[in-house]
């Protein structure tokens, strides 16, 4: 899934499931959407359909696997949170980061403990914030890290194979290893057991590159 707008609106055909949700941190509401679609479509629905009022925030996830570094930029689980976030409404992205995917009530934790800290002591603006939990027991975890996003080297090539049937089939390669991973990263706290909290902006304009982009125009 990647951030890109789209350039006319989708059309969907869903059929719509609404479940209230009583925790800890307070009421919530869960929509459920059935048919084609992609994670922003479910949160655009919610809010500007399907709600009476805007919720007080957009939890999306838990995502199986990691969204770190160059992750967040095709990441569904980020995108709809970012949906949340265009519409004005603060939105928290959360991700299990592990192989064996066994601790999503330790991700559950966190997250409860992140809208509760919120709650008590609110932005002045909506935020947007990436987070990715160790699969480890809650007891295990060594914190909560504020970070920025690391970096991957790039994707393993794409496998070519060939099906029983005698097709060609073509497999996407894994995700790059850890390149920027250094303290402060998101990888840097999973891998010492920390959660890893990043706050993220939409705006993507590279803007060291301004003034050397005109000056090549200008050649």
């Amino acid at each position: 899934m990647s951030l890109c707008a789209r350039s006319s609106p989708s059309i969907l055909h869903a059929r719509e499931t609404r479940k209230r949700i009583g925790s800890r941190a307070g009421k919530a509401c869960a929509v459920s959407v059935t048919g084609p679609g992609a994670p922003t479509d479910c949160v655009h629905l919610a809010v500007t359909g399907m709600l009476e009022q805007l919720p007080d925030m957009v939890v999306s996830g838990i995502n199986h696997g990691a969204n770190m570094g160059d992750d967040t930029i095709y990441s569904g689980t980020v995108a709809a949170a970012t949906e949340g976030f265009l519409l004005g409404i603060p939105a928290i992205a959360v991700s299990l980061a592990g192989t064996s995917m066994g601790h999503y009530t330790t991700a559950g934790e966190i997250t409860l403990e992140l809208v509760q800290r919120y709650r008590n002591r609110p932005f002045p603006q909506p935020m947007l914030l990436n987070v990715n939990v160790p699969d480890l027991p809650y007891a295990e975890l060594q914190g909560i890290e504020i970070t920025r996003l690391g970096k991957r080297h790039k994707a393993e090539p794409v496998m070519k194979t060939e099906s029983p049937r005698g097709e060609t089939v073509y497999w996407v390669g894994a995700a790059g290893g850890a390149q920027d991973a250094g303290p402060g990263t998101d990888f840097h706290a999973v891998a010492n057991r920390r959660a890893s909290v990043t706050p993220l902006q939409v705006d993507l304009t590279h803007f060291e590159k301004l003034d050397a982009m005109m000056q090549w125009m200008r050649g």
